[in-house]
Parts: structure tokens; C-alpha cells; sequence
């Protein structure tokens, strides 16, 4: 499976300035690259570097040179867990003054990520964040623009346009095969995480931690949202995490989002951190309808979540009404590859499919989902991005 779409196709998605100047920042790095590597660093060396590093590992077009953390035992650990020939750092000033490198991957607590990708992009530093990329759209939209000015490249987690099932569910509706679509429904939750703060105080949340996965598949198949309405709430009121005890939650734990796309197509996105799952984090063998999607002619569903993904069902007359399974091969996606994707594509000069607009777009989403539930409006999106993905 390409993950990859050609410079035509790429100029025609996209403003012809603004695709110029990132594929030209593409362009400019792998000429000048040769056959040497993309240096990473990375800052962040909690849980999801476990699952970054022997990723990145894997990739012969890129080298990890740093690794950072505010908690400096953490980067150590990584260091020898991993063996990874890099140096280490107490904070982003200290690395960014260290051994050069090309591109930064964001993977602390996601209330700081904006302020860091802001440091790397400020010192020349193309930057791949984990989701959110920013704390609102606006502040996002401020870190695309210094990118673009300084013809750096910057991109937003999740990945989960690159998975084989995005792209046969994607292709399945394009066919017309499901007729004229209607409705969607999606769904990601589980208990919660114990191992930090940062998911239940302000800035943090069920949207931004795990909605954002079902917000980025469902606009990635249906195109941007244009408006939006939701109810949220905060359902467990204290939690007991591993780093502060116990603690007053203060974002929302428990989201329900309707989005409205072009053709009056309507989606739901529900997510939460009180939902019993008896898989957890360990979705391998889960096979849940995740994302499942009614035409006039047809549905589909997605078996397992998104971001771990094993399979899609369709009914439609064309099935004469029968449950047919496909796009069972994963195909080597992983949730954390989004990194080594976009690497490999600055050393390469392409395009990936995952692209920034995409994840502002998401970005916009959860913003907007919080104004109606407070006020308890329609709000209006106003970003887009290039579509169709596949």
C-alpha cells in the first residue's frame, strides 16, 4: 500500500502557493540530503516513546540523534533500553543547542506541545507533534504559518489515514457502492489512563486523547466538517493517577460530537474515559464496530479501532445483502509510524498522505465541540483540507 500521492495530484489538492512552498521545503531537503539521514531528536521520553523509538529504529533513512525529557532519568533509560546512539538533555533549550538535527517529534504531556513545537519551528526545525499539534486552531494556524515562512514542514498526529482500511473504506465510498450517504457513527473509550495528570486537567481530555483518532478518520472519509454540535461532561469527577495521587479531573472525560459534512451527511463521534473495554490498550484482537457508516445502497464498518485496525464489513445490494469481510491485511500500519512516515518522506522529497491541514481541522473540531457545549450552540467551522485523501 502507497501512502505517497504524486506533486500533480499534491498541487491540485491545495493552494498553489501554499502546496509550492511545502514541496519545495520537501524538494530542498532531499537534494541537499544525499545519503545522509534524517536527524530526529526527541522530546518526550515517557510511555509513547516505547512505541516511537524501535519504530524510527526500523527505518534506514533516519537516525535518532537526541532525546530529551524534563524528568532527565527518563532519556537515559530510553537510551540504554533502546540502544540508541544519541545524546540526552534536561530540556529543549539545552538540546536545541546540542548535536544538530533536522526534525523534532513532540511526545510530551499535550498541554506543552505548542509551546515546544514553537521553539523547534523558531530554530529551524521541521517538527512532527503528537496529537494536538497546538491548544487551539488559532495557535495552530499561527505554527503552520512560521513553518511555511521559514519553508519548514510540520505535522500533527494521528496517522490514521495511512491504515489499509482508510484506504479501502475511502476507495468504497468513492466507488459509489453505498449509495448516498447519510449517516456515520464512531466510538473510541475506554477507563482512563492512570499513569498521568495531564489527560484530566484543563487542556487535556477524552476529545483530545482519543475522539481526535474517530474526528480524523470520519472527516478523512466524509471531507471537512463544516459545522458542529456536541454535549460533554465530566462523569468521574476524581481520579487517582500514578504522578500526582489523587486529583480534581477538570476536562471533559465523557464527549458526544454530531458533525455536518457537505451532501447534509451527519456524523457521530462519541468518546469518553469511562467506557469498560476489556482490552484496554492492548486492541490487537478487538472487534468492535469502530467507525460504522449507512448509505441508501449499503454500510460498512470498521472492525477494531483506528488506530488498530482489523477489517471492514459491507452489506449493500451489490453483496446481495450479505456481510462480506475485507481489508483484513494491515499491511504494517502501526499507530506510531506517522513519524517515520513523514521522516522518510522528507529524505525521499514526496508527499505523504497525512497532512497538517487535516490534523488543524481536527484541531478546530474538538475546540469548537467545547464552545457548543457550553453554550450550547451550532458552531461553524471555517478550516479545510486537501480532499479526497485516497
Amino acid at each position: 500500500m502507497s501512502t505517497d500521492i504524486s506533486r500533480k495530484k499534491f498541487l491540485q489538492y491545495t493552494a498553489a502557493a501554499g502546496a509550492a512552498v511545502l514541496l519545495s521545503s520537501l524538494e530542498s531537503f532531499a537534494s541537499g540530503n544525499g545519503d545522509k539521514k534524517l536527524r530526529v531528536a526527541i522530546i518526550g521520553c515517557g510511555s509513547v516513546s516505547g512505541s516511537y523509538i524501535p519504530k524510527l529504529q526500523t527505518s534506514d533513512m533516519i537516525e535518532i540523534v537526541s532525546l530529551c525529557d524534563i524528568k532527565y532519568e527518563r532519556a537515559l533509560e530510553r537510551k540504554k533500553t533502546f540502544n540508541v546512539n544519541a545524546e540526552t538533555y534536561h530540556n529543549i533549550d539545552e538540546m536545541l543547542k546540542g548535536v544538530p538535527f533536522d526534525m523534532m517529534i513532540t511526545l510530551t504531556d499535550m498541554q506543552v506541545h505548542e509551546g515546544l513545537n514553537r521553539k523547534a519551528l523558531m530554530a529551524t526545525k521541521h517538527v512532527w507533534s503528537e496529537k494536538p499539534m497546538a491548544n487551539t486552531y488559532a495557535a495552530g494556524k499561527e505554527l503552520l504559518d512560521l513553518a511555511r515562512s521559514k519553508k519548514l514542514r510540520l505535522w500533527g498526529a494521528p496517522a490514521v489515514v495511512n491504515s489499509p482500511q482508510f484506504e479501502f473504506m475511502s476507495k468504497k465510498i468513492q466507488s459509489g457502492e453505498l449509495g448516498k450517504l447519510s449517516s456515520a457513527h464512531c466510538q473510541y473509550g475506554h477507563t482512563g489512563p492512570t499513569w498521568s495528570a495531564f489527560f484530566y486537567e484543563k487542556g487535556g481530555g477524552s476529545m483530545p486523547d482519543l475522539g481526535v483518532y474517530n474526528m480524523a478518520t470520519i472527516t478523512g472519509l466524509f471531507g471537512p466538517a463544516r459545522s458542529i454540535m456536541a454535549m460533554t461532561s465530566i462523569v468521574t469527577k476524581e481520579r487517582t493517577v500514578d504522578d500526582k495521587g489523587k486529583i480534581k479531573v477538570e476536562a471533559e472525560d465523557n464527549a458526544h460530537i454530531l458533525l455536518e459534512h457537505d451532501n447534509n451527511i451527519i456524523s457521530h463521534v462519541m468518546c469518553g474515559f469511562n467506557f469498560y473495554d476489556r482490552f484496554g490498550h492492548q486492541a490487537k484482537d478487538q472487534m468492535l464496530h469502530s467507525i460504522q457508516i449507512y448509505g441508501s445502497e449499503g454500510n460498512m464498518r470498521l472492525l477494531g479501532y483506528d488506530w488498530e485496525t482489523n477489517g471492514v464489513t459491507v452489506d449493500s445490494l451489490k453483496t446481495d445483502g450479505k456481510e462480506m469481510l475485507y481489508s483484513t491485511d494491515k499491511g504494517g500500519y502501526q499507530w506510531q509510524e506517522g513519524a517515520k512516515v513523514v521522516g522518510e518522506s522528507m529524505h525521499k522529497g514526496i508527499e505523504p498522505r497525512i497532512n497538517v491541514e487535516h490534523a488543524l481541522h481536527v484541531l478546530e473540531i474538538i475546540e469548537a465541540a467545547r464552545k457548543s457545549s457550553a453554550s450550547g450552540m451550532k458552531i461553524k467551522l471555517k478550516s479545510k483540507f486537501p480532499w479526497p485523501m485516497v
